[in-house]
């Protein structure tokens, strides 16, 4: 399969520093990260090539046998994978991030890597959490059973934890400027338009996710 560029971060958010794309081919372990991503983890772009060496040597220590275990997940079952879990940069920061990874198909439909995005919550989410809890702890409480639909569906398509849902959940809602309530309302309100048989059911829920809050009210 030809190379081709990696997919925008701006497909998960507009101007966000904080998503960047990647790829990684199971032949040679071959990977690239977007200029975001290299960013993320203390290094200007062009300036590194990334390898599955040093991506785990950046992994906080009591997660990288998690992300090890999720390679070769990848490696071996067909390469999509979901993950939260921590990192550090070269200046010593800690970052905390939300990897959602899909299989990379080559032009004959074979699976040859996984490719994907970072989503680095480590700026957005203590924020957010507490004003979610402070203000609008009410709202919360009557929108419980939106917000943990919405939930569920995120832990079913991205094969993550009830944390990293309700997380990504808040990222959403904080760059989008959409009360969280709405957002989840409105995902749940749009799942029966995805279709469970097609082979893209991950793409349509990332699209869905993505625009949902466009719709709510």
């Amino acid at each position: 399969m030809a190379d081709s560029p990696l997919p925008s971060a701006s497909a998960w958010a507009i101007a966000d520093r904080n998503v960047g794309t990647f790829r990684f081919w199971f032949v040679g372990q071959r990977w690239e990260w977007s200029d975001e991503v290299a960013r993320m983890h203390g290094y200007e772009p062009g300036t590194v090539v990334p390898t599955t060496e040093l991506l785990l040597s950046h992994k906080h220590p009591d997660d990288r046998q998690h992300v090890q275990d999720l390679l070769d997940h990848a490696l071996h079952l067909g390469g999509s994978f979901s993950s939260r879990h921590r990192f550090i940069d070269t200046a010593g920061r800690l970052h905390t991030v939300i990897v959602i990874g899909d299989r990379m198909l080559d032009d004959k439909g074979a699976v040859v890597g996984t490719e994907g995005y970072y989503i680095d919550l480590t700026d957005t989410f203590a924020q957010t959490r507490r004003q979610a809890l402070s203000e609008s702890l009410p709202e919360l409480f009557e929108a419980r059973a939106a917000i943990e639909q919405a939930k569920g569906a995120l832990m079913l398509v991205y094969c993550i934890d009830a944390e990293a849902a309700f997380e990504l959940l808040m990222w959403r809602s904080q760059h989008t400027n959409t009360k969280l309530r709405s957002l989840a309302a409105q995902i749940v309100a749009e799942l029966g338009t995805i279709d469970p048989q097609r082979d893209d059911l991950r793409r349509q829920f990332d699209h869905l996710l993505l625009t949902a809050h466009t719709r709510a009210e």
